[in-house]
């Protein structure tokens, strides 16, 4: 956990931030992220770590607008809870939350950060097509119609 703040302080103070907040939190809840000498700074967190981390550092609120939350209809007096319904609206798996990702790397790389590449099952790596759904199997034996009357006795 102190990987993902000492991330987080980095980037609130260099002013890479801006426009890429969605990204941000794709990358610290998704990704692995190292340093440049390979230490392991994180390997993604939860949405409630990563609440409680962001009203730790006191993250502006109005960073919520970019993906188009209104931060007054936010829990306006928890801020722990006001982030993890932020992160709930920002639909982190997106192709738009990868695309700002693999854009916030590229700076973070210049901060020494590295970061991974996106989970195999996120939005960019599903074809856009749906699969067919399977019908169910048939049971086996026999049915109620199947079934001979009973005899009298």
């Amino acid at each position: 956990m102190d990987g993902i703040r000492e991330l987080l302080e980095a980037i609130r103070d260099s002013g890479i931030l801006t426009g890429h907040f969605r990204g941000l939190l794709h990358i610290a809840i998704g990704r692995k992220i190292t340093k440049s000498d390979g230490t392991v700074i994180s390997t993604g967190v939860t949405w409630r770590e990563l609440a409680a981390v962001l009203k730790l550092l006191r993250f502006d609120r109005e960073l919520v607008r970019e993906f188009g939350a209104d931060p007054d209809a936010l829990a306006p007096r928890d801020r722990e809870r006001f982030w993890y319904s932020a992160i709930a609206q920002a639909k982190v798996e997106s192709r738009e939350a990868v695309a700002d990702a693999e854009v916030l790397a590229g700076r973070l790389k210049d901060l020494g950060f590295i970061v991974g590449p996106p989970p195999t099952a996120s939005a960019a790596t599903r074809p856009l097509t749906r699969a067919k759904p399977q019908k169910a199997p048939e049971p086996k034996g026999k049915t109620k119609e199947e079934k001979p009357p009973k005899r009298k006795k």
